[in-house]
């Protein structure tokens, strides 16, 4: 996620909150830093939160130049109360608008409604999509309730479709498991996924079972 914010302790205040839910933030109190970021690195934010009130460029201009290159989903966090200001912010791209004050977790909320939105819109044949900095993954358009555990494994499959994986790897790819977690964890973990997929534990559609090795993922 990225916010464009020059009040440095509400930026932070509103970083920490997030945080919390799994979502990272980076912030700029500089809109012409904030910009070269996103245009050099258009496909790592999920997300764009932009203040209008700015040193050096109106937020309105912000909005503009930035659908000029990207259609990265955009809350305006504003204390600008003009009704002009909102339907602008609206029709030049904005997702929603957000007028300040507020509680964070209406924010976190909005947050995550225009992410699952974009999900739905953009990725209708994509049945899985790995959200890096939520540490999220949907499934069909639904993000899936995952522990850490779940969230490496799954990710990792889904990140080496159609290879053979040995439980091995998989457990060495799980940061969050204690250093006494086995191989049969890893059965464990795969069984709690495929649960959560509703897949048919003797019929798996997308995580299978190779004999003598592991597991495989098929997109």
């Amino acid at each position: 996620m990225i916010m464009i914010e020059d009040d440095i302790e509400l930026a932070e205040i509103l970083s920490e909150y997030l945080k919390k839910y799994g979502i990272d933030v980076e912030n700029y109190d500089d809109p012409f830093i904030a910009l070269s970021a996103l245009r050099l690195n258009k496909d790592k934010y999920d997300a764009l939160i932009l203040d209008l009130t700015l040193p050096g460029m109106d937020g309105l201009e912000i909005l503009k130049k930035i659908r000029e290159f990207s259609d990265i989903p955009i809350i305006i966090s504003s204390a600008r109360s003009d009704l002009s200001d909102k339907v602008l912010g609206l029709e030049l791209g904005a997702d929603d608008y957000l007028p300040k004050p507020y509680d964070p977790k209406e924010l976190e909320a909005r947050l995550k409604a225009i992410t699952r939105r974009r999900c739905a819109k953009e990725e209708p044949k994509r049945e899985f999509i790995i959200y890096k900095n939520r540490r999220e993954i949907s499934y069909k358009g639904r993000i899936l309730n995952l522990t850490p555990a779940e969230y490496e494994v799954l990710s990792f499959l889904i990140e080496h479709p159609n290879q053979p994986i040995d439980r091995e790897e998989l457990l060495y790819s799980c940061e969050s498991l204690s250093d006494n977690a086995s191989e049969k964890t890893i059965d464990v973990i795969i069984s709690r996924i495929r649960q959560k997929l509703a897949e048919d534990p003797k019929n798996p559609h997308h995580i299978v079972s190779v004999r003598g090795v592991g597991y495989k993922f098929i997109p």
